[in-house]
């Protein structure tokens, strides 16, 4: 991968190693990895690499025992690799061997959809006054990827934001699963005929935007 990324926060090693963010803290919090492949100040990050065994510790699961997970990490990281070497590494101890090679594609596959879609949003004070939007568009992702997430069939997206791609879209939900948005929610705005459920008071509420 070119200009990979050398570290993730950890929503976006979760996207990455396609796991979940509560298991990437545990990878932290039981030191599964060693100490050098993450770090927890200011704010918590990992190696980009490190995505690749988190992936593997728990991929695993119902084949090794945690400490054979644990111990084929010991060996994997004891040698030094670039993150192309990594799709040929094998960990052979006695009678068990590992091998990265389809799991080093699916990491590589996120990785790089990954840095698309953070490639594809802009914040800008003069788009919506900073609304990530997809680039190219006045279009906020949080809002595409909160329909594609929904289940709103592609064709009725598309149809509503003309600007945007398919590859965009879903692009867009992984860009907000990566980057949360932080702080309260923004009022959202749909597209015109969505039916919009809410609860007030215990009750639900049904709208039309538009």
């Amino acid at each position: 991968m070119e200009a990979i990324m050398e570290h993730l926060t950890t929503t976006e090693a979760a996207v990455a190693a396609g796991v979940s963010l509560p298991q990437v803290n545990r990878v932290i919090d039981e030191k599964i990895l060693p100490d050098d492949w993450y770090s927890t100040s200011p704010t918590r990050t990992v190696r980009t690499d490190a995505c690749l065994l988190i992936s593997f510790y728990f991929e695993t699961a119902d084949w090794l025992t945690a400490s054979a997970r644990l111990q084929t990490i010991r060996n994997a990281v004891a040698h030094g690799h670039t993150w192309e070497q990594w799709k040929n590494y094998a960990v052979d101890d006695h009678f068990l061997t590992v091998r990265f090679a389809d799991l080093w594609k699916s990491v590589d596959g996120r990785l790089r959809k990954l840095m698309a879609a953070e490639e594809m949003v802009v914040e800008d004070p003069e788009i919506l006054s900073g609304t990530p939007v997809i680039r190219g568009t006045r279009v906020p992702v949080q809002i595409v990827a909160a329909l594609f997430d929904a289940g709103t069939p592609m064709e009725r997206i598309l149809k509503s934001y003309p600007s945007v791609t398919e590859s965009q879209v879903e692009l867009a939900s992984i860009y907000v699963k990566a980057v949360p948005q932080r702080g309260r929610p923004k009022r959202r705005e749909y597209p015109a005929g969505t039916k919009v459920l809410s609860v007030k008071r215990g009750n639900l509420r049904a709208r039309v935007a538009g």
